[in-house]
Order: C-alpha cells, then structure tokens, then sequence
C-alpha cells in the first residue's frame, strides 16, 4: 500500500523528516490487523474530533439543592454546583445549569451521584452597573450516576460524531 506524503513549497529538511515519519507510520498501520482499525484516507474524516466540537460529561456530587427559576422569557433554568474529585487531588466545582429541566429533575438533592451530558458555555451579564461572565456547564441532560442505561444512551450520538 503506498503512503501518502505531503511537502511545503520550499523543501527543508524538516520537511523531508516530517515525510518521512508520515510513511513509517502510514505503512506500520497497514501492517497492523485489518480488522481493527480502517485506514481513513480523506482528510476531513482524519480529525478525531470534528471543528466545533463542545462535548463535556461529568460525574460528581451535588454541592447544594439545585435551584429552579422562571427567565423572563418563561423558561426554566435549574442550576446546581457540582464537586467533581478524582482519586487523587483536590476536588473542582463545576457550576452547571440546565434550561428546561426535564420533570425528573425535581428529585435532585445535595450529595446525589449525577452525571451531567453538556457543552462549556460562556456567557455574559450586566452586574452593578459593569459587565461580569460566567464559564458554566450547559447540561443537555442530568441523570442519576445509578441509571446505566440511561447514561449510555445520552452518550452514544455524542460520541458517535467523534471519530475515534
């Protein structure tokens, strides 16, 4: 199978060596069994994580009672801090809300195992007369860390554009 190789207008020998490591690694996949991993050829499925990606899961404890509000819009909006630790190491806050929260939602508590589904967003507002922001988790979906199923159907389409 031959390598595909790609030079810059002006040859160098950085060049030469970067066309050199894409062969060696091009034709060391192909040896590799052909029923694990497709050789992907064109160039816009090669990004494991396609442009504009903003995927986020977290799991971790409920900080506090969520809380719920009415927009003046008429939507709801739930928000909660979650704690999420590692084995090791201090444990983070994650701010998080969830804007039309399903109904499911008014069972959440303080100290519940939760995993959140969601994007980073950043968002800004007017605060005493100046501009502040907020990072923040915009939760597509909350469920309980105990629901399995659940968890891996919320996951998979989020995955599936991927291409790992």
């Amino acid at each position: 199978m031959a390598a595909t190789t790609q030079r810059s207008a002006s040859p160098s020998r950085r060049g030469a060596a970067s066309t050199r490591s894409t062969a060696t690694t091009q034709s060391t996949a192909s040896t590799r069994s052909t029923a694990s991993v497709p050789l992907i050829t064109s160039s816009a499925s090669t990004e494991l994580v396609p442009a504009g990606s903003n995927l986020v899961v977290l799991r971790g404890l409920i900080r506090r009672d969520p809380e719920f509000r009415v927009l003046a819009s008429g939507d709801e909006l739930m928000s909660l801090d979650l704690t999420v630790r590692l084995d090791e190491g201090p444990a983070e806050s994650v701010p998080v809300v969830w804007p039309n929260p399903a109904a499911a939602a008014v069972k959440f508590v303080e100290g519940d195992d939760v995993v959140v589904v969601g994007r980073i967003r950043r968002r800004f507002f007017r605060a005493g007369g100046s501009t502040a922001t907020r990072t923040e988790v915009h939760a597509d979906k909350i469920l309980s860390a105990r629901s399995g199923v659940r968890i891996r159907t919320a996951l998979e389409p989020r995955v599936e554009d991927l291409n790992l």
